[in-house]
């Protein structure tokens, strides 16, 4: 069953994360944001991105493309590369693809108004159907990003409005204890700014 599938029965998720969710919220012309629509299953590497948000409060936004949509979870503390760090993840709604290369300022007064930089891109790969996992609450994938790779795991915790999902570190070569990328490496990977330079 593909997650186009699952918004329309209302399963798998809440009701209100499809782009329709997404554009409500967005006033076009006040927000630079995308407006963006559905697409077709990419035939290559479905891709992922992390952007750092600075809105009411600083977080990370964690998506990954499932169907044709960037499918997003808000991580307050951002990734951890240390298996033994869980990390909260709240799910927000399904983003368009084009967002995967948004990078700017929402206007105050408008929904998530801050600034916003991509963190981390790239593309990752499961040997499990994405839209599946995300039905039953566990998404198992590997990271090919600039800054991240290896193995990562997205455990749902909690449904209904607050729905809460769990990331993890897999143990695998690309772990590292003592590393802390978000630290380390605050800049974007498309300007090389960082969020305080973002004007």
């Amino acid at each position: 069953m593909t997650a186009a599938v699952f918004h329309a029965r209302g399963g798998g998720y809440p009701l209100g994360m499809t782009l329709k969710e997404y554009r409500s919220r967005r006033a076009s012309g006040r927000s630079p944001e995308p407006r963006g629509r559905r697409r077709g299953r990419s035939r290559k590497s479905p891709r992922f991105v992390i952007q750092h948000h600075a809105a009411t409060t600083d977080h990370y936004d964690f998506r990954l493309e499932i169907d044709g949509v960037l499918v997003s979870w808000a991580v307050p503390k951002g990734p951890s590369i240390n298996p033994k760090d869980k990390r909260m993840a709240r799910r927000t709604e399904d983003h368009p693809m084009e967002y995967e290369d948004f990078e700017g300022v929402i206007p105050k007064g408008e929904y998530g108004a801050g600034r916003v930089i991509v963190w981390d891109r790239g593309t990752y790969t499961s040997d499990r159907d994405m839209a599946e996992g995300l039905e039953r609450g566990h998404l198992s994938f590997r990271l090919n990003g600039e800054k991240l790779h290896g193995g990562f795991a997205l455990t749902r915790l909690r449904t209904g409005k607050d729905e809460a999902w769990l990331l993890v570190k897999k143990s695998d070569e690309d772990a590292d204890g003592r590393r802390k990328p978000v630290r380390s490496q605050p800049e974007s990977v498309l300007s090389g700014r960082t969020l305080d330079e973002l004007s």
